[in-house]
Order: structure tokens, then C-alpha cells, then sequence
């Protein structure tokens, strides 16, 4: 199954509209049915040392990192949507684009929950760009490229009353994610300079952890800290 993109129905509408809401509730769902908050929940807090600051890229409406932040993590949120209501007054809310941000260097850790499938290796590269200088850390939870998690969503979207974007998105999602090393290799993160680890769970779920080795502004993080984030559940 190669890799394909095309557009997701969510990415034209604008955040109040009825279908865009219903596709959030949707999405909730999704994403507690995988687990992939509750991985990111404690990856990130595994991963991340004290004074350092972590952000969410395409945070949407922000309740990841606001739940991180919330357990005193330090964590702002990027998206080009506005700043949620409900936001903490304390962290910062970015709306940029994030192929272009001009402040990754101001974080430690960067992480995104089904964001990164949305950019074709070109776009993947010169992210990749942003982040290799200054972040240390990355982590991604994606969905898995399978044809199988497609027939599967498919059925169990309709059984869960998930809307028409949400079954559209979901299966171009699905047709547009990551196996094996595929979004380490996009990012352009060299084995010799990051240690990674990318797993699937047999729910379809794609992660991906790169910590950098390199001395400097990225302090080297050993293999036992690694091994400490969940990889699986």
C-alpha cells in the first residue's frame, strides 16, 4: 500500500461549523478508543526534564496539552485554529503554521497526535529542518498505512455514528500514514544523531519516539531514559 495524501474534509471548514464539531466528538472517541492521549500523556512527561518545556503541533482544540499542562506539565499548543476558551492563562497558544514556525527552538520536545500524515515527504523534510537544530526530543503517534484499519474504521465509524467527514478523513488518513521507519527517515533524523523507536499496536496505531544523541544545545538523552516512555500498551 504506498503512501498517498489527499485533502481531508475537515481542513476546509471552519472550527464552529456543525460538521467540524461533530468530527471532534468523533475524534474524542477515536482517540480514547486507541489510547493514543493516554500514551502521549505519559510519553511526554517520561521524556521531558525539568525546566524544559514541551509543544503540541496541530493541537486543534488544545485538550491534550491542556491536560498536560493541567498535571503541571509545561506544555503550549500550535495550531492554526484560535486559541481555545478553555486554554490555561499560564501557557502560550501559537497560531502559526507549522511548516513554518519560527520558535522551535524554544522547546525541548515537540510532539503531534495525527498531524504529521498530513505533509508529503517534501513538507516532512523541511520540518524535519525546523527541528533537528534546536529540539531534542519528537515524538508522533500516526495511523499505521493499512488497508485493514481502513475496512475496519469504516465499519465501526458507521456503528459510533461517525459523521461524513469524519469516515472521508479518516480513511485518506489512513491511506496517507507511516510503517516501519518511514516518518523518522521524512524528518530526516540520521541514526547516527537520533535514537528512535517506532512501533505499530495491533489497533493501527503508528509511534514514532526520536530523542537526539548529540551533545550542544540537545543534551544526550541514554537508552534508559528511552526505555522508560511507553512504547506499547
Amino acid at each position: 500500500m504506498q503512501r498517498t495524501l489527499e485533502p481531508e474534509i475537515l481542513d476546509s471548514l471552519p472550527p464552529d461549523h456543525p460538521d467540524a464539531l461533530h468530527n471532534r466528538r468523533d475524534l474524542r472517541l477515536t482517540n480514547r478508543i486507541l489510547g493514543t492521549h493516554r500514551w502521549l500523556g505519559q510519553t511526554v512527561p517520561a521524556l521531558l526534564r525539568s525546566g524544559e518545556t514541551a509543544l503540541e503541533i496541530g493541537a486543534g482544540t488544545g485538550e491534550l496539552a491542556r491536560a498536560l499542562a493541567q498535571r503541571g506539565i509545561a506544555s503550549d499548543g500550535l495550531d492554526l485554529w484560535p486559541r481555545p476558551a478553555a486554554w490555561p492563562p499560564a501557557r502560550t497558544w501559537h497560531v502559526a503554521d507549522l511548516r513554518n514556525f519560527p520558535a522551535y527552538d524554544r522547546y525541548a520536545l515537540v510532539f503531534g497526535n495525527l498531524i504529521f500524515h498530513q505533509f508529503d515527504d517534501a513538507e516532512l523534510a523541511a520540518l524535519g529542518a525546523c527541528l533537528r537544530p534546536s529540539v531534542r526530543v519528537i515524538v508522533a503517534c500516526e495511523p499505521a498505512r493499512r488497508r485493514l484499519s481502513q475496512l475496519l474504521y469504516r465499519t465501526v465509524g458507521r456503528l459510533l455514528s461517525a459523521n461524513h467527514v469524519s469516515l472521508h478523513d479518516a480513511h485518506v488518513s489512513i491511506a496517507a500514514g507511516f510503517r516501519d521507519d518511514e516518518l523518522p527517515r521524512a524528518l530526516g533524523l540520521a541514526a547516527s544523531d537520533w535514537e528512535i523507536r517506532c512501533t505499530t499496536t495491533w489497533m493501527g496505531v503508528y509511534r514514532m519516539i526520536a530523542v537526539a544523541r548529540t551533545t550542544g544545545s540537545r543534551s544526550n538523552v541514554g537508552r534508559g531514559q528511552v526505555a522508560r516512555a511507553p512504547l506499547q500498551r
